[in-house]
């Protein structure tokens, strides 16, 4: 009898799951004929099995909902929501008996007020009816607001759910027939091994056997762990039902890849994170009917999950069609909440600003409710995915939705990895991160690296690539000199992993790459735990010990951010000249940077220009790194010191609160490099350099759309040099330069 209860009680769970994704499906299609046979065939087999074996609070339970479904299958009663939340109620019953069951072995003791209430409403839907909301199973609603039959734990607390799940999974009897023919011939190889010496020719033959029988098993084992995520999409529906309903809001859930597989510990590891990103895009993604309608949009907002396999990993998206996410107001709830301060929120990009939803604690909702306000949500996605070994990224448009995407492996057990040396050291870089390797011979190393401060830039396809050493990282052997220099010095030349977690690439120097490996992750004990740069451990191929690295860790405690916020403006500047040719179709001879001084102007702005074939580079500069030589601003650049011209004053404006950073116009002026301080760059457009007459102003003028506008000194054209050029061009450019 024990083993048919525990068979029971598997068969129930799916039968009830089943059911609850049916009902509300049948509430979007009110005549599916198959849906009701469906529902109806779950109750039916579950009212006949517990008669069997003597459960008989269940039977009552369910020959009761049994009859509600045969008037809704003849057409006796019509689908509405008040039926539906019935029905759905019914199966929270049903549930928790199904559980008490499983956890005691029986019903326990049965009360005469047992499921009286939710009996008398079943009966009462069965007449054409509905239970007032001033009845009895109102009052004895739960903390997860489902009614439970008396004497019953709700099944979020029940002993039976949550940590139990795992315990069982089904297999298709074709592949465990196939995994017992594997060990079969694993038991024959080994045999065979054992009767031959080290240097038999067949010892030989018998190893490459060995290699290829337990990677055939190794598939297999991993094929009966896969499970499809429909299973766990399949438990949405009636949450997004629930808590819309709760909201006052219009929701629908709509999915895609439901048969992609994933291994069953990690479906069990993402689903109370999927959990809190589908009521967190419910409770805060989708806005109300009446703001929904001011937008121009449907009332009914869409939150849609979509699965699928990428580069070695799943990837579930939840995406919703809500408001999106307004960064400044995270950053004014981080600031108020005392997370960050004001001069650092005023710094942070969107991609920083976005990552503050992951902050413990913080949470921008305005008031504490049931469903949220406590800023635990998103904290739990990230954490528990990470602790699963992937990552979560967030993307939104204000007014076009948030998506959330959590990428995780495959499998925890065996994953590919790339083995790279570091100061004779092993370690191991999971293959889900990695885009691809570089080589740089040590003779290129130093014109293919760029510095810009004390960040280190590599142009990989015309793109700018942050750069972190993993010597600096884990801080061993030497590391002062430059990553150029120490390539430089060697003959080894340069290594670099490019990396991509969290959607941030940036390319990991090593001092050598060794072959790719297939390894058997082992967790940290706690004391590795807390350096944040591991994800596990692992034993190679060789027997040595090798730690595995988090690439997301490695890039933040390499001082990623500083080299990407170079690297941003470095390609900032490029993109703008080049768009200047390509877009605007701005010929270079007559092309101007236009940009804001900070000097003041009767019109509020001091606009200068200077012609872009002087501009060497546009970048961003934090206020620390300028230093003064006799009063003189200047800055270490590329090896020498440059002097920075600041007509407007903005140095000292930001040297008071030593804060923030200033955009560096870097030119070629008379045959030596300056630095212009600038407050805004605002256009690269055409220009026209006109001849400087003093009576008119000290300073040389151009026009620009047909407006005109200062030149920075030094590329005037006097009317000498007017005459010399009356053949060329109009707009031509001759300067001093």
């Amino acid at each position: 009898m024990e083993d048919l209860t525990r068979e029971f009680v598997a068969e129930s769970r799916e039968g009830l799951e089943r059911m609850e994704l049916c009902l509300t499906e049948l509430e979007q299609r009110h005549g599916d004929g198959e849906l009701i046979g469906e529902i109806f065939r779950v109750v039916h087999t579950i009212k006949g099995t517990t008669g069997f074996l003597g459960f008989s609070r269940l039977q009552t339970l369910a020959h009761t909902g049994e009859s509600l479904l045969a008037a809704l299958r003849d057409g006796r009663i019509q689908v509405t929501s008040e039926l539906i939340s019935g029905l759905l109620e019914l199966r929270d019953g049903l549930q928790a008996i199904v559980e008490i069951i499983e956890a005691r072995g029986s019903e326990g003791e049965r009360h005469d007020d047992d499921d009286r209430d939710l009996i008398a409403w079943m009966k009462e839907l069965e007449a054409g009816g509905a239970l007032k909301s001033d009845g009895g199973l109102s009052r004895r609603r739960t903390d997860s607001n489902t009614p439970a039959p008396a004497g019953t734990t709700p099944p979020s607390q029940s002993t039976g759910s949550g940590g139990d799940t795992d315990k069982t999974l089904r297999i298709e009897v074709e592949e465990l027939n196939r995994m017992m023919n594997l060990v079969g011939d694993l038991v024959l190889t080994r045999n065979r091994m054992l009767q031959c010496q080290p240097g038999d020719i067949s010892y030989a033959e018998q190893v490459r056997r060995l290699n290829t029988v337990t990677t055939e098993l190794r598939e297999s084992v991993m094929r009966a762990r896969m499970q499809p995520v429909g299973h766990l999409f399949a438990k949405f529906p009636r949450m997004v039902r629930d808590l819309a309903q709760k909201c006052g809001r219009k929701v629908r859930i709509e999915f895609e890849g439901q048969d992609t597989t994933l291994d069953k510990s990690l479906l069990e590891a993402v689903r109370d994170p999927l959990t809190h990103a589908v009521r967190n895009a419910v409770d805060h993604g989708i806005e109300s009917e009446a703001e929904r309608v001011r937008a121009g949009k449907p009332t009914e907002g869409v939150v849609r999950l979509r699965a699928y396999q990428q580069s070695g990993t799943v990837v579930i998206e939840v995406a919703d069609d809500g408001a999106g996410i307004a960064t400044d107001r995270v950053l004014g709830k981080a600031v108020e909440r005392g997370l960050i301060t004001p001069e650092a929120a005023s710094a942070m990009t969107e991609y920083e600003a976005l990552q503050l939803v992951f902050v413990p604690g913080f949470s921008t909702a305005r008031e504490v409710t049931s469903v949220s306000g406590r800023g635990v949500g998103m904290d739990v996605v990230r954490t528990n995915v990470e602790q699963a070994g992937g990552r979560v990224e967030i993307e939104s448009r204000p007014g076009a939705g948030t998506t959330l995407r959590l990428r995780v492996p495959l499998t925890l057990a065996i994953v590919p990895a790339l083995v790279v040396e570091c100061e004779g050291q092993s370690f191991a870089l999971p293959q889900g991160s990695l885009v691809e390797l570089v080589y740089v011979p040590a003779s290129e190393a130093v014109s293919a690296v760029e510095r810009m401060g004390a960040a280190e830039l590599y142009r990989l396809r015309d793109r700018l690539l942050p750069l972190v050493r993993l010597r600096n990282v884990l801080e061993v052997g030497e590391c002062d000199h430059s990553i150029a220099d120490t390539a430089n010095g060697s003959a080894a030349g340069l290594y670099i992993a490019v990396l991509e977690p969290e959607g941030r690439r940036f390319g990991l120097v090593v001092d050598g790459l060794r072959s790719p490996e297939e390894i058997v992750v082992k967790p940290l004990p706690p004391a590795l735990r807390e350096i944040k740069v591991y994800a596990g451990a692992t034993v190679l191929g060789n027997g040595a010990l090798a730690m595995i690295l988090d690439a997301a860790a490695v890039a933040e405690r390499g001082g990623f951010r500083a080299a990407q916020a170079e690297a941003r403006a470095l390609e900032t500047a490029r993109n703008m000249i080049a768009q200047s040719e390509e877009t605007t179709g701005i010929e270079m001879e007559s092309a101007m940077v236009l940009y804001e001084s900070g000097r003041p102007a009767p019109d509020g702005v001091t606009r200068i220009a200077v012609p872009l074939h002087a501009v060497e580079r546009i970048a961003t500069v934090p206020i620390d790194q300028v230093e003064y030589a006799d009063a003189t601003p200047v800055l270490q650049y590329e090896g020498s010191v440059i002097q920075l011209e600041d007509e407007g004053g903005l140095l000292a404006e930001l040297d008071t609160a030593r804060t923030g950073a200033t955009v560096l116009i870097c030119m070629t002026r008379g045959g030596r490099r300056i630095g212009v301080v600038v407050k805004n760059v605002i256009d690269v457009c055409a220009g026209e350099l006109l001849p400087i007459d003093t009576a008119i102003s000290n300073s040389p003028l151009a026009r620009i759309k047909e407006k005109l506008t200062t030149v920075h000194r030094g590329f005037e054209i006097s009317p000498r040099e007017l005459e010399t050029t009356e053949d060329r061009d109009h707009g031509t450019l001759v300067g001093a330069a």
